[in-house]
């Protein structure tokens, strides 16, 4: 952490995966990405550029990749604010998998909805 404060105040572009601030573990939430972000943040007074989910660019850039469209591709995650986000933004059909931190109750808190919520990615099989 350290390293990168002092990198960041000599000049270093500051730039972060998602701005996840929790993931799941077995034993529950655990820091996440933007958990450290917002760390590095608070000591710097910089703030990240997000080049992974939300950011649309990556789910273009991987479409792109194996070249995929987004008509016939699908977002398939457990979080509402970044993962149904990106692929909504993408253009995509968009999977909540309630075995993450979004439960079913606070989907009705975002202005934006994903196509389907499943309890698994389980339910999600007979689809492929």
């Amino acid at each position: 952490m350290t390293k990168a404060v002092r990198l960041i105040q000599a000049g270093a572009r500051f730039i972060a995966t998602n701005p996840d601030e929790t993931g799941p573990s077995t034993e529950g939430p655990l820091p996440a990405t933007g958990a450290v972000a917002a760390l590095i943040t608070k000591a710097t007074g910089r703030n990240p550029y997000f080049a992974g989910k939300p950011n649309p660019l990556m789910m273009r850039t991987g479409l792109n990749a194996i070249g995929a469209h987004s008509e016939t591709s699908a977002m398939i995650g457990d979080r509402m604010d970044t993962d149904v986000l990106a692929g909504m933004e993408a253009g995509m059909q968009t999977f909540l998998v309630l075995t993450g931190l979004t439960r079913p109750e606070q989907v009705e808190d975002f202005p934006y909805r994903p196509s389907k919520v499943v309890d698994s990615i389980a339910d999600l099989v007979d689809r492929i």
